[in-house]
């Protein structure tokens, strides 16, 4: 399959040729009926699997009573899905959305708004930081505090209000926190740029020195969260909790866009009626399958599979000929390719050619996030194939 057989379709994508046209668990099978193991699992969004038959249950069960009412109205599904959510995160309120990026963008509105309502920063001088190799989404305010040229690249003008920092550097955040600081907006580990891990104490150092200069602390756990890395949150491998958590991806159990922003009230309690919302946010269809994630996830049977298997994932790939480096945790790797076998795309497109579904990412790295229920001996079975795929 190529973009000749989608001519209609934008070519905002660049995808491997395939064209899938079923799923269950951590495989799916194309329209030849040839099946795949998927070790990409949707950039996180199917930590659950393919069709989690207690996800598709809960979207079945609610899809014969009611998908939409916009917030004009309450709906009978809202307040147990974030009554479950702020529990889990521990926080007071949540505002529900639909995409990641919208979480990211209303991350920014909310800090700001914290920032004049109650920091007391002169208007419309609020100043977030963040750090370079980030990816938070793609609108054209996110867009323009990436340092990714393709991502970056003729989408401006861009919104101002936005200082880069190296990340993994917690002393650069400190020496660029000035009196129009509102909030500091970091991913924990940088999914896109490659499953970057800041050292170790990172997140702790940013905690302290947010909390000492009265700075948010806005982690963005959309691709991180949500038992992805062995922990529900990956702010949780420090014993950090930020004073926002955006999530995403998983949120929606694979089968539907969720995302929200989770913070206490003396943060989140700064949005009036009116001023932000989504008619698609917290729509009782979105809220019944993000109900059922909180379930599970409470279960604690997610994490534990992604810490063991994690370790296991990691001790192979790290015996591959042909791998220089792994970063890694829980079920999400970033694996540098040796350029004399080839690029991160080449080898992905040799591992797709042997059953493998991965992804590429910055020239030299293939992705690895397989869905939380894949076996060990699945893994074993696709390291196996990567190893072939390493030959050329």
């Amino acid at each position: 399959m190529t973009a000749a057989h989608e001519p209609h379709v934008a070519h905002n994508y660049h995808p491997l040729p395939v064209t899938i046209a079923t799923g269950d668990g951590a495989w799916v099978t194309d329209a030849e009926g040839k099946r795949y193991l998927d070790m990409l699992s949707g950039y996180s969004a199917l930590n659950f699997g393919h069709l989690n038959a207690e996800l598709v249950q809960a979207a079945q069960d609610q899809l014969g009573r009611l998908t939409l009412t916009s917030r004009a109205f309450y709906n009978d599904r809202l307040a147990s899905f974030t009554d479950a959510l702020a529990e889990l995160c521990g926080k007071d309120l949540v505002l529900p959305m639909n995409t990641g990026a919208e979480a990211v963008e209303t991350g920014i509105k909310v800090a700001r708004a914290w920032g004049y309502r109650v920091k007391g920063v002169p208007a419309g001088a609020a100043e977030i930081i963040v750090a370079r190799g980030n990816f938070h989404g793609r609108t054209t305010t996110i867009v323009g505090f990436s340092d990714d040229p393709q991502a970056h690249t003729d989408f401006g003008p861009y919104a101002p209000g936005f200082v880069a920092v190296p990340y993994g550097d917690a002393d650069a955040i400190e020496a660029a926190i000035t009196d129009r600081t509102v909030a500091v907006l970091i991913e924990p580990i940088q999914g896109e740029g490659g499953v970057v891990l800041p050292p170790e104490g990172y997140l702790r150092r940013v905690r302290e020195v947010t909390s000492a200069r009265n700075v948010l602390f806005i982690a963005d756990e959309i691709q991180s969260g949500l038992g992805r890395v062995g922990e529900t949150f990956a702010c949780d491998r420090e014993g950090v909790v930020p004073d926002v958590y955006l999530l995403g991806k998983a949120l929606g159990g694979g089968i539907l866009p969720v995302s929200a922003v989770v913070a206490d009230q003396d943060v989140l309690g700064v949005i009036r009626p009116g001023e932000h919302g989504s008619t698609f946010g917290g729509n009782p269809l979105a809220a019944a399958v993000g109900l059922k994630v909180v379930e599970l996830l409470k279960s604690g049977r997610f994490q534990e599979r992604s810490r063991e298997l994690g370790a296991h994932l990691r001790q192979g790939l790290e015996k591959l000929d042909g791998v220089v480096a792994v970063r890694s945790a829980g079920l999400w790797a970033g694996v540098d390719i040796d350029p004399s076998r080839g690029t991160g795309r080449e080898v992905a497109e040799r591992l797709l050619a042997r059953g493998v579904l991965a992804k590429d990412t910055h020239g030299q790295t293939l992705r690895i996030a397989p869905p939380l229920v894949i076996r060990a001996t699945e893994i074993d079975w696709a390291l196996e194939q990567l190893q072939v795929a390493l030959r050329g």
